[in-house]
């Protein structure tokens, strides 16, 4: 299951988000930047205060290229008693420098490398990290006036991300000016790939988005909501991760009763590298996507997030097909699309149509149905054909 890491700023702060569900209470100053570290004494008194009902983690800022002062900084912050400590890494500083200069500490600490969606980095630096002996890594932005994670970064290059610092050993986490309409598109509703560990918020916990503000309950609460899985049993010392993420998930059920809704993305254009013939391979062309999905409800009056089944997931799942590599047909897309909206065990029926619009005067194309067995089945993948509208158009 994917954790919820809360980030505040002192004792008060982590009350709330302690009341609220957080997996992960984190200690950082918003004030100092996206990784600023917060001061010893409030380190300190929220490890004291949460007293091992949760991991504790805490930033202790971003290497500036001076290794002995990393070092430093990374054992005071781990001294406070903390459970995972976190690390920046920017370029253009030698990464590999800062590594080696906390590897003997990943051994006995557990050290969670932070880099940001907004910079570039080399391709070994997963490896780096992994070699040294670091528990996790961490995806987040640094300029937070420049836009969210999302906006620097596609859902399936994140997916990547994740799966890439899994295939290392690593603890993975996604945070960056998150917030709630942000949680499903990096939350599959199935057990996909690029499902990360923990997913980390602070602006969205505050009223208004105001990061530098204070934690408020109400916006604490509304995340907590929409990442699926128990609340977390309060204990009195010893919770560890391993057990948090464990826990089960219980989400939101369905009512046939309600009936359902339609949810629809038209006239949405990728260029897709798609064709049987010969001249059609290696020269993307334009593609229309127009889907509707039949999605039950869980209420007759929504109001937040976890109540609704989001078109972002759908233009999401399209994006992460087309980005695969080429297709011969069309139908084969088509079906591919129906296949990944049924994954969501609230759609009970989706009509996907794909249109090739370089190939003649008009749009040539395939427009299919596709039905879940029963809204109810334990096998969200298990789908029948119901209609298959258009002739093969590959």
């Amino acid at each position: 299951m994917t954790l919820m890491l809360a980030s505040v700023q002192n004792r008060q702060e982590a009350e709330i988000a302690l009341q609220a569900g957080a997996d992960i209470i984190d200690l950082k100053d918003p004030a100092r930047g996206a990784l600023g570290s917060a001061d010893i004494r409030q380190i300190t008194d929220v490890v004291g205060f949460v007293s091992g009902r949760r991991p504790v983690s805490a930033a202790c800022g971003e290497f500036s290229g001076d290794p002995a002062a990393l070092r430093a900084r990374v054992e005071e912050v781990a001294a406070t008693g903390v459970d995972f400590v976190k690390i920046g890494f920017l370029p253009p500083y030698r990464i590999a420098a800062g590594v080696e200069a906390l590897a003997d500490i990943a051994g006995r600490k557990r050290l969670i490398a932070v880099l940001f969606a907004d910079h570039r980095y080399e391709e070994s630096v997963m490896t780096s990290f992994a070699k040294a002996g670091f528990y996790g890594i961490m995806l987040d932005t640094n300029d937070k006036s420049k836009g969210r994670l999302l906006d620097h970064m596609p859902p399936d290059e994140i997916s990547d991300f994740v799966d890439e610092g899994r295939r290392h050993g690593l603890m993975t986490g996604l945070a960056g000016s998150l917030e709630a309409p942000d949680i499903p598109r990096l939350l599959p509703s199935t057990q996909h790939k690029g499902k990360p560990d923990f997913l980390g918020f602070r602006g969205a916990l505050c009223k208004d988005l105001a990061r530098n503000g204070d934690i408020d309950a109400e916006a604490t609460g509304k995340i907590r909501a929409l990442i699926p899985g128990e609340r977390p049993v309060e204990k009195p010392a010893g919770a560890s991760l391993e057990l948090l993420a464990a826990r089960g998930y219980f989400p939101g059920t369905a009512d046939d009763s309600l009936g359902t809704d339609q949810i629809f993305v038209r006239d949405f254009v990728l260029p897709v590298d798609i064709g049987a013939y010969r001249f059609e391979h290696g020269k993307p062309q334009k593609v229309r996507f127009d889907v509707t999905a039949d999605v039950l409800r869980v209420t007759r009056d929504p109001k937040d997030m976890h109540e609704i089944v989001s078109y972002d997931l759908i233009m999401d799942g399209i994006r992460s097909l087309v980005s695969h590599g080429h297709v011969d047909l069309v139908e084969t897309l088509a079906e591919q699309t129906a296949a990944f909206i049924l994954e969501n065990p609230r759609v009970a029926r989706v009509v996907v149509r794909v249109e090739k619009l370089e190939l003649g005067p008009g749009g040539v194309g395939v427009q299919i149905e596709r039905k879940r067995e029963s809204a109810r089945s334990s096998n969200p993948l298990r789908v029948v054909s119901s209609a298959d509208g258009g002739r093969k158009a590959g």
